[in-house]
């Protein structure tokens, strides 16, 4: 049986724990953003990502195999700090692939999609801390929802449907945002309910992290591609 103390010491130290996650997260988004300007204003940074499709094939399994090998982490012997890197890395890479969106949409397009998925994001995550609801149940469905519409959007690649790309981008704003509250509750469990020391601590920190800065991205991705504000 927890006492006083005990009590009240948790949920401080659950608090700062998700302060943690949510300043990994937002330090992802602070390179990524950046490297992606960066590389705008630089003509042969921007030549040499776009001037071949092998580059950018390499850049896209990169992220991939980075996000497989931080989220693996858990589960191996890797060193916080080398999790760390590797996200840091990830974000970067992230950037120089995110900077293709300034060539398709306006700059208004951009602002208003980023505070609109900010608000979102933000709404999500407040409830999915303090909610007393378990949405735990939703994994199978939300899972299951994220499969479909890859399936659709690698079959819309061949359409090239603009009626279902608008339907795609609906599904991809509501099922991000239920991903928001659903990922949000389960890290800050995880926290709650496990006796971590510092090194994993630390993982579980980045891992939270970039599972966020995924919800996030795609939530403002879908808005962005909901708005269809492209340059003409």
């Amino acid at each position: 049986m927890q006492n006083k103390d005990y009590q009240g010491y948790v949920p401080t130290a659950n608090s700062n724990f998700m302060y943690r996650v949510y300043g990994w997260m937002a330090l992802a988004l602070a390179i990524s953003a950046v490297t992606a300007y960066t590389l705008l204003a630089s003509p042969m940074l921007l030549g040499f990502v776009y001037s071949s499709p092998a580059v950018l094939f390499f850049l896209v399994i990169a992220q991939l195999a980075l996000v497989v090998a931080i989220s693996s982490s858990l589960r191996s012997g890797m060193k916080s700090g080398t999790v760390m890197a590797l996200f840091l890395l990830y974000s970067f890479l992230t950037g120089l692939t995110l900077s293709s969106i300034f060539f398709t949409y306006t700059w208004t397009a951009i602002y208003s999609s980023f505070l609109v998925a900010a608000l979102m994001f933000g709404i999500m995550c407040l409830y999915g801390y303090f909610t007393k609801s378990d949405l735990s149940s939703l994994g199978n469905i939300l899972f299951m929802g994220l499969i479909g519409l890859v399936i659709a959007m690698v079959i819309n690649m061949w359409l090239h449907s603009s009626t279902w790309s608008y339907v795609i981008s609906i599904v991809g704003v509501i099922l991000f945002t239920a991903l928001t509250a659903y990922d949000t509750q389960r890290i800050k469990r995880i926290s709650e309910q496990f006796a971590l020391d510092n090194e994993m601590k630390g993982k579980v920190a980045i891992v939270g992290a970039l599972t966020l800065y995924l919800d996030f991205l795609n939530l403002f991705l879908f808005i962005l591609r909901m708005m269809n504000n492209r340059r003409s």
